[in-house]
């Protein structure tokens, strides 16, 4: 550190100035003897005499004068000085070795050398750094010409040559590399490597009185000088960080202790540099520096303050009067950067205690006016600064380039804040070295190199890396081309000789002993390198010139080099974080990297982050197209996240640094269409962002109101890309293809084109195009290699590949050495090879690196700069590349593409985005969205059904969902779907089933992972598991005979009693409306049902619906359900395959009564095309008719008949004793558009027709019982108390005017005359008749004849079936045939008080209004439900079965096979309270509604949907399909024999006999309907003519059968398992009752237990991850040590091995949790409701057991909150509970608590309170997480107080899990507070979840 002061003063002055200057300033405590001294010079005859008070020391001329310090003496030594000397020279006359041990500073070593210098001594220097190995102290190895030499080294030379060895650094040095000196230093012996053998002065003395010297020599024993002493520098370790120094090593010197100067002597120096300066600030500074020193201090965990560095200040303050205290000391000082909120506090305490906190009244410097270099100095420049309106002019060291004056460069946007650093750093230049600190992507660099162009500097960049070693800083080894080896000076080096600006970039990366070695060179401009030459400071360097009178020839001979007198050093770093504990990863080493020892280099800047008007202007300064909206929305949302102190926000915002914004903004201005939420969420890869932060930046961005564009969305479909003319383009991007001179290198690639990716690559080809470098960040399998390759291939670019992986170090990225005849070559990388040739260098895999070796790319991709290891650089000017020799200029066309894994579990790499993501343009590359997907697989398996791909497909995307919700751990790519596919396309009739096997048995010992997954892989119909003989299908009764049963006559001859007809008036209907309602969606949990066994069950799902809602219709249309309920009204829709269910919510319509007598029932009519989605909803109590609109919510009223109001209260409908017919819509045509209502017993029908708004009504003669219609224009109507049938006949269209005369024809039902002349035909009464005709084939196969004809399907009580032929179209006497039931269903009771009528009356009193009977035509089918009483169940199931529990059975009546089967619909989970109203609706628990052709819908009352299969060929082709997918091989044993056909031919195929009892028969060749015949029907036969399937279970003795463990095997295990189940629960002495009481809240969160447990272990095996160890001598060859091998040295491998602590870093602390549950009475009292209490019981119990063992990493305890007060203790730190017993305590405990505690809410204070208390505790991390139902409102907190509370103290994380409470009042709470840090669980199942959530992303991020 040295200075020129450019003032006119006498010469004397400066150089006294100066010696101060060197002496290193400092304040101290008193010495042990206050005598005064002197230091006397004496000449005599006999030599010259130093005396040093009364001791005196005789001078020797020194060999090597060039090796005696000089300049290291001042005029006038304080006394303190000449104390220390005075010791040292007592030691020196006693031959002992000395120690000066002392705080951190250039004062131990400037004593030393002040000694050395007085005493005309030689020195041989060494830094000791955690690199110096024993090689560099004895002796190293070097080829001369072929042979490997012995070079003697610093210690041997010294000892041999008599001169003074000085150590710095001991505590540096690894442990054990100084035992080496330890004999040297005790008896002055060493054996060398070369055979000599270093002996003792007196000893060899002794020897040559008795042996010649020739002999010794031949004996290589070696004299050790008798004036060899040792001076050693360290540091008092347990203080400052490194090795404890060893023992045997301790004892062997002298110590004596160096504390900084006394304040007296410290304050005469202060004066005498600042006279400027008013005596009382200086001895304040001072003041504060001592107090600053103080132990009192060091134990508030404050670092030393640099006492030296106030000399430099002083001169500083001396040019500057004005410049503010609080200023300098930030400079000196800079502890808003190194210290937390405790720290500032003290130190701003002493501040104003001092009087120093004068900021506000001294102005700082606003800006440099000028810089013109100086005329009477060389290498100096005059900068004018304006400061206060006042131009001040000093001199600064400039460089040799032409100075630029400021502002002048076109790419810096000066901005105020800038402009003042940059003033404030060219005073500090003045006088001292500089560090700059900001975070990443603030502008350091950029204002790095403005200032080094202003003052004419060549900028030299060393990026430092973590593991950089001393030499790769100053000196490498290389060969000659003789192959001799020699070293080669590091930039840093030549920097210095040359007066460059050393840019040191990243010194918060490197370790603190490697930084060390500088330390001299920063203090003194002094070095010493290991090929033993020496660099001067200038000054110095002349002195010893003129003193020797060499000339620079001479002096280089000798190795002494002068340091240029304008280098000088900037250092760039980012910011310690605060108050981060040293252990919580040394990966990222995000320690306090700035101790004391750093704080003596340089003088602190930090660069503060722009204002928001500073940084627009940058923004529009250097992108002046970008869209000024989006730019201001851009930094609003940036600075609202940078002002919070939440630190998600502050990791957010540092991925919005202003680098990244700039690039943003460069991207907008060239395509101003894109959206700034896209932006934002790509600079942050919100993809991949845990889930809390991701809730969080979503929070901010719509605080900030920036919207995504969902149009981006739907136009997904037209993207293409099209090579046309040497043009590509993707999507909307063109750009000319590249013309490579290296064809081979470009990739090509089996890419299938799909939407996603284009997007993708359309996305990258904008960034290409604006000259960025691209990272994807992605799971693995997601196509980040396929997109690259494709990309590249498209732009015809050849590709440099580079994977990298854990052991890649930086020299493996740039260079390969080899050894060739002796000689080293470097192999280019590809790196180079690309940098050379301008290809693309893609980087795989960069995660796996650690962060420390990519960084180096970050000069490369920043600066375009970067040094080789053989010394060459690749520049990307051309024009600086001229003057230069191995240089590489980068070509133009370069770019880096570099693939990432996502950051976090389960990759576990290390986090490449968050080190360097912000110089990259990232991009997230997603597996493709279903449809893209879908789209790539059919290209990959053509020939594979669709189906199956759909079924993978949304397994998949379930599977991924799960994986980003943190269910399972491994995310599920398309790398696995695309491999399944390919195997199927191959193999097609291997099953899916067993195929997905292939990526899923690696899940199959983890059982509950395993379970997870074959749940969902069955939710989506993929039968894992299942074996193709579990077929339950319901099993077939035969139908009786067909009978022809009567006529049916229409009469229409003239008789007009007969004949009537119906007048018609048609009126328009009046619409009031509409109102617009919400249709909300909700998920549905679709299930496919035949995942484990195949029946005609096909899927199922649960509606959201309230449990005392009452289904009361079902409907479907085109594939669209649709559901309505009638308490209170409301209506479902859901496609049948899809995931949504949509609800409206009516109850506002329909108001409810508060006295529940009124019941309504609706009925829902879908319209057709062109209303398509629209439904008219019918409600019959109050004929109240409503159209909505699913897709908008729209609602209207149709009122149909002016005068029909509501009718008044007193004729209310119930109030009458008889039952009153209620209004009915028929909706068979509602397809078509129009709606019949009648009203049962009245005599009109009113036709609503939809389209035109118009009724038609038609009067009657007759009242009407029902309606059926049974085509368009033919209605068949019902009198009603006759029972007797009408036909109305009515023109197709009714016209306004009276045409269309409606006409009623009566009809007649005439028996079948027989014999005995029966006289009536019972009249039936239809359930159901079909509206449209069978088809002819099968009304032939029904009636067993051949017959075409018109005819209507007809179903009543007492027949399966009756089909009358030729109705409704021909007048003739049309035939009814029947199928007779042999008991009327009728007649039958219902309430035959079997159990499943549970809560039923058992009567029920009105006939149910839904006859649930449909009729498939074109199956041939009709389908009823049934209660179980109607079902003949003793011939379903054999006598030993005891029938299932079931809601209904669907008769399936099949009229083509002329049978029928009863399936059994499972009972339903809940049932309304509301039995008597139920069972109004229907018989059974179910609704029916057909679906499509061969199916129906059934939906039971607890809302439970079911879709059924029922047709015989879409059974037939599903059990193919299901077959298929299970795959054959299961069954049958492979075989590798030629198998030979059985003897037995194959007979005639035939039905085979049919065994009334339908017994299972297995083989034997006679009966029809078994399983395993040969020739006869059934199933899994050989050459039967059909399958055919009695319901008996097949029977095929399977492989599995074969395989499968014997039963006792299997019991003897489980008794096992249960015997020591009982032991354990004996020795914890809990109760089998305890036991099962605890199961049910542990079962309930073992999958969150399991995964959170899988997290912590494999983050424990990360932590424990194995290091290189460097400088062994076994292992693998180093390539760093090469040459050292080529000599012949041992040390050359490196090894893994545990990395021990970096000594003197703090122990590793656990973790705190504090997890606070709310235990209040409102927990207990509405636990009924939702299970909240229970709910809270489980996440405590996951709390307890997922932490289990993990005690040392996390300390956790659980505490209560209530009316009772906000500290009761459930769990205490020191005593968690050990085992089930004392865990099911805790839980008994809150329970008990919330039972018989007072009301009242301590949410708030209990919050606070932890927050607090946690606080003050030690550890790692904090974590608080808050469970509470606060009703906040009820309670009069204002949750903003509770945000604040939250958010109080940035040490801990504050969660809140708020239970969910009454109506929106949750998500208002939510709203308000603060994002990621406050959860709603609406649902009391998702709080486990949550817990799970906020673990996995914060605990775990860095554990």
């Amino acid at each position: 550190m040295h200075t020129r002061i450019l003032c006119s003063r006498t010469a004397a002055v400066v150089a006294a100035r100066r010696m101060r200057n060197i002496l290193g300033a400092v304040v101290g405590r008193d010495g042990w003897m206050w005598r005064s001294h002197e230091v006397k010079r004496l000449n005599t005859s006999s030599g010259d005499t130093v005396k040093i008070g009364e001791i005196s020391y005789k001078l020797k001329t020194p060999r090597n004068p060039e090796l005696v310090p000089v300049k290291h003496i001042s005029d006038t030594l304080p006394q303190t000085v000449v104390q220390h000397l005075r010791w040292i020279m007592q030691k020196d006359l006693l031959g002992q070795d000395v120690f000066l041990i002392g705080p951190p500073g250039p004062l131990r070593r400037s004593i030393a050398m002040q000694y050395l210098e007085l005493t005309k001594r030689e020195v041989e220097y060494v830094a000791l750094s955690r690199d110096t190995t024993e090689t560099d102290l004895k002796q190293r190895r070097e080829i001369r010409s072929g042979t490997a030499f012995y070079i003697d080294q610093c210690a041997v030379r010294a000892a041999t040559q008599g001169r003074v060895l000085v150590l710095e650094g001991l505590e540096k040095a690894e442990r054990n590399v100084l035992p080496v000196l330890n004999n040297l230093l005790e008896n002055r012996e060493m054996q060398l490597e070369d055979g000599r053998f270093l002996m003792s002065a007196e000893r060899y003395d002794k020897l040559l009185q008795e042996h010649t010297k020739e002999e010794l020599d031949s004996w290589k024993i070696v004299r050790v000088s008798e004036d060899f002493r040792v001076i050693a520098l360290g540091l008092p370790v347990p203080k400052y960080k490194g090795n404890p120094l060893d023992p045997p090593l301790r004892s062997r010197f002298q110590a004596r202790d160096i504390f900084y100067l006394p304040f007296k002597d410290q304050l005469e120096l202060l004066y005498t540099a600042g006279p400027n300066i008013a005596a009382e600030r200086v001895s304040q500074l001072l003041s504060l520096a001592t107090a600053l020193c103080s132990q009192e201090s060091s134990s508030l965990g404050l670092p030393d303050f640099p006492v030296d560095n106030l000399l430099p200040a002083l001169h500083l303050l001396n040019t500057f009067p004005m410049l503010s205290s609080q200023q300098l000391v930030q400079r000196l000082y800079p502890y808003r950067t190194i210290l937390g909120k405790d720290g500032h506090t003290a130190v701003e305490g002493l501040l104003s205690r001092f009087e120093l906190l004068d900021g506000r009244r001294h102005p700082a410097p606003s800006g440099i006016s000028s810089v013109s270099t100086t005329r009477a100095l060389e290498g100096y420049a005059d900068v004018i600064l304006r400061v206060a309106d006042k131009d001040i002019t000093f001199q600064v060291p400039a460089g040799t380039k032409e100075l630029r004056p400021p502002n002048a460069s076109p790419n810096f946007i000066s901005t105020p804040s800038h402009s003042q650093l940059l003033a404030e750093m060219m005073q500090s230049h003045m006088v001292k070295d500089l560090c700059l600190i900001g975070a990443k992507g603030c502008g350091k660099s950029v204002i790095a190199r403005e200032f080094a162009e202003m003052l004419g500097y060549s900028v030299e960049p060393v990026m430092l890396y973590q593991d950089m070693t001393a030499r790769d800083l100053l000196q490498q080894r290389y060969t000659l081309p003789n192959g001799d080896t020699a070293w080669r000076p590091a930039p840093l080096v030549t920097a210095a000789m040359e007066g460059k600006l050393l840019l040191l970039d990243g010194i918060h990366r490197v370790n603190l002993g490697t930084l060390a070695v500088l330390s001299r060179l920063l203090h003194d401009r002094e070095l010493d390198l290991y090929d033993g030459s020496r660099l001067l400071r200038w000054d110095r360097y002349q002195t010893l010139k003129e003193q020797l009178q060499f000339s620079d020839q001479q002096m280089q001979e000798r190795s002494v080099f002068p340091i240029h007198p304008s280098f000088r050093v900037l250092a760039l770093a980012e910011p310690p974080v605060v108050g981060a504990s040293t252990s919580s990863s040394s990966s990222s080493r995000s320690q306090q990297w700035l101790g004391p020892e750093l704080l003596t280099m340089f003088l602190y800047h930090s660069v503060t982050p722009l204002s928001k008007a500073e940084e627009m202007d940058l923004i529009q300064g250097l992108t002046p197209g970008v869209p000024k909206e989006a730019a201001e929305q851009l930094l609003h949302l940036t600075h609202s996240l940078r002002k919070t102190n939440d630190p998600t926000a502050q990791s957010l915002a540092s991925s919005l640094s202003t680098r990244q914004l700039l690039r943003i903004c460069r991207r907008l201005s060239r395509y101003p269409e894109e959206s700034v939420a896209h932006a934002v969420n790509k600079a942050c890869l919100s993809r991949f962002l845990p889930t809390l932060a991701r809730a969080s930046l979503q929070k901010s961005l719509a605080s900030c109101s920036i919207q995504d564009t969902p149009g981006a969305a739907e136009q997904a479909p037209e993207y293409s890309c099209v090579l046309k003319d040497g043009v590509l383009t993707i999507g909307s991007v063109s750009t000319p293809v590249y013309n490579p001179y290296e064809k081979m290198k470009v990739p090509d690639v089996l890419f299938y084109d799909n939407p996603q990716h284009l997007m993708v690559m359309e996305d990258m080809l904008k960034d290409f195009l604006l000259g960025e470098h691209l990272v994807l960040v992605g799971n693995q399998g997601v196509g980040k290699n396929k997109i690259v390759d494709r990309f590249l291939h498209l732009l015809n670019r050849p590709r440099e590949y580079l994977q990298l992986h854990r052991d890649t170090t930086v020299q493996t990225l740039t260079l390969q050495p080899s050894v060739q005849d002796g000689i080293i070559m470097y192999e280019d990388s590809p790196l180079v090879k690309a940098v050379k040739l301008g290809h693309i260098l893609v980087i795989d895999e960069a995660d796996k690196a650690p962060t420390n070796v990519t960084c180096i790319l970050k000069t490369l991709v920043e600066s375009g700069e970067m040094i080789l290891a053989d010394g060459r650089r690749i520049i990307s000017d051309p024009c600086e590349a001229k003057g230069r020799p191995n240089s590489i200029v980068m070509h133009p066309d370069f770019r880096m593409l570099v693939l990432a894994n996502r950051p976090g579990f389960p990759f576990l790499g290390n986090d490449f985005f968050g080190a360097l993501g912000d110089i990259f343009s990232c991009h997230a590359v997603d597996n493709p969205k279903p449809q893209a997907e879908l789209a790539m697989l059919k290209q990959y398996g053509p020939n594979v059904p669709d189906a199956t791909l759909q079924k993978l497909v949304a397994a998949f995307a379930e599977l991924r969902s799960m994986a980003d919700q943190g269910t399972i751990t491994y995310p599920y790519s398309t790398r696995e779907v695309v491999n399944i596919v390919k195997h199927l396309q191959k193999f097609p009739d291997e099953g899916l089933a067993n195929v997905v096997r292939n990526v899923f048995d690696f899940d199959s010992y983890n059982k509950d992972m395993r379970e997870v997954l074959i749940e969902a892989l069955h939710k989506h119909g993929i039968p894992i598991g299942a074996k193709p003989s579990s077929v339950q299908l319901a099993k077939e009764l035969p139908l009786p005979e067909v009978q022809m049963t009567g006529y049916w006559t229409v009469n229409q001859d003239g008789n007009a009693r007969r004949k009537l007809l119906c007048p018609t008036e048609t009126h328009s209907i009046d619409i009031k409306g509409p109102v617009f309602l919400r249709v909300q969606g909700h998920p549905c949990n679709r299930q496919e049902s035949r995942a484990l066994s195949f029946s005609e069950e096909k899927a199922h799902w649960q509606l959201p619906m309230n449990e005392v809602n009452i289904i009361c219709d079902v409907t479907a249309k085109d594939g669209v359900l649709y559901v309505a309920t009638c308490n209170p009204v409301s209506l479902y829709s859901m496609k049948e395959g899809g995931d949504t269910v949509h609800c409206v919510e009516l109850y506002d319509i329909f108001p409810r009564t508060i006295s529940g007598v009124w019941q309504p029932f609706a009925t829902v009519a879908p319209l057709g095309s062109p209303l398509d989605g629209q439904v008219v909803l019918h409600e019959e109590q109050s004929n109240t008719v409503l159209h909505l609109d699913l897709e908008t919510g729209a609602v209207r009223r149709l009122m149909l008949s002016p005068d029909s109001d509501q009718p008044s209260g007193g004729s209310n409908w119930w109030s009458s004793k008889e039952q009153q017919g209620g209004h009915k819509m028929c909706r068979d045509f509602a397809h078509k558009n129009w709606l019949l209502f009648y009203k049962e017993g009245g005599n009109r029908l009113e036709v609503l027709d939809v389209l035109e708004a118009q009724v038609h009504s038609i009067s009657l003669p007759i009242n009407l019982k029902s309606v059926f219609l049974v085509a368009e224009d033919r209605w068949l109507l019902l009198e009603g108390n006759t029972n007797k049938k009408f036909l109305l006949t009515k023109p197709m269209h009714t016209a306004a005017e009276d045409s269309g005369v409606c006409q009623l024809h009566s009809i007649s039902e005439d028996p079948v005359s027989s014999g005995h002349g029966v006289s009536s035909a019972e009249v039936s009464v239809p359930q159901m008749l079909s509206c449209e005709q069978l088809p002819n084939e099968n009304l032939s196969a029904a009636l067993d004849q051949k017959i075409v004809s018109p005819s209507r399907v007809l179903a009543d009580t007492g027949s399966f079936a009756r089909v009358v032929v030729g109705f409704p179209d021909l007048m003739s006497p049309n035939e009814v045939y029947s199928f007779k039931r042999p008991v009327d269903l009728s007649a039958m009771k219902s309430g035959d008080s079997s159990a499943h009528m549970f809560l039923r009356g058992g009567l029920r009193s009105s006939p149910s209004r839904r006859e649930n009977c449909v009729s498939l035509l074109s199956a041939n089918q009709l389908v009823r439900a049934l209660p179980p009483s109607k079902v003949p169940l003793k011939e379903v199931y054999p006598k030993d079965v005891t029938p299932p529990m079931t809601a209904a059975y669907l008769e399936v009546t099949d009229l083509s096979s002329k049978k029928v089967k009863y399936i059994p619909v499972p009972r339903s989970m809940t049932v309304s309270p509301y039995t008597s109203w139920l069972s109004k609706v229907s018989e059974t628990d179910v609704l029916l509604a057909a679906l499509g052709s061969g199916g129906v819908v059934t939906v039971d009352m607890g809302g439970y949907v079911r879709l059924w299969e029922t047709g015989l060929d879409t059974l037939q082709r599903s059990l193919m399909e299901w077959r298929n997918m299970i795959g054959t091989e299961d069954g049958r044993p492979i075989q590798i024999t030629i198998q030979q056909d059985s003897g037995l031919d194959v007979t005639a195929p035939k039905h085979g006999k049919i065994d009334l009892t339908n017994a299972p028969h297995v083989g034997g060749n006679q009966w029809a309907g078994g399983t395993g015949g040969r020739d006869t029907a059934g199933l899994g036969g050989k050459g039967g003519p059909y399958r055919l399937d009695a319901g008996h279970q097949v029977y095929q003795v399977s492989q599995a059968e074969k395989d499968a463990v014997p039963e006792e095997v299997r019991r003897a295990a489980r008794e096992m398992a249960e015997k020591a189940f009982k032991e354990r629960l004996k020795e914890i002495d809990m109760s089998e009752y305890d036991a099962a009481t605890y199961e049910r809240f542990s079962n309930t969160v073992r999958r969150q237990v399991q995964s959170l447990r899988i997290i912590l272990d494999s983050l424990q095996a990360k932590g424990k991850e194995r290091q290189w160890l460097k400088n062994q001598a076994l292992g693998e060859l180093d390539d760093a040590k090469i040459i050292d091998g080529l000599t012949g040295e041992k040390t050359i491998y490196k090894r893994r091995g545990e990395l021990n602590p970096e000594l003197g870093s703090p122990q590793q602390k656990p973790k705190r949790l504090r997890v606070l549950t709310d235990v209040s009475g409102s927990m207990y009292r509405f636990n009924g409701v939702d299970g909240r209490l229970e709910r809270s019981m489980e996440a405590v119990c996951m709390v307890m057991e997922a932490l289990e063992n993990y005690e040392h990493k996390f300390k956790y305890d659980i505490v209560g909150h209530s009316g009772d007060g906000y500290d009761i203790e459930l769990v205490r730190t020191d005593k968690v509970p050990k085992n089930n017993k004392q865990r099911l305590k805790v839980l008994k405990t809150m329970h008990a608590h919330s039972q018989f505690c007072m009301s009242g809410d301590y949410t708030l204070e209990g919050t606070e309170a932890s927050i607090r208390e946690l606080a003050k505790e030690e550890a790692d991390e904090h974590f608080v997480v808050v469970l509470s139902d606060a009703n906040l409102e009820r309670y009069g907190i204002q949750p903003e107080r509770f945000a604040q509370v939250l958010t109080s103290d940035p040490q801990v994380n504050a969660f809140a899990i708020f239970i969910g409470s009454l109506g929106d009042q949750a998500e208002r709470l939510q709203r308000t507070l603060p994002a990621g840090r406050s959860f709603v669980a609406m649902d009391t199942k998702q709080i486990p979840q949550i817990l799970q959530q906020i673990f996995t992303s914060t605990m775990l991020s860095s554990a």
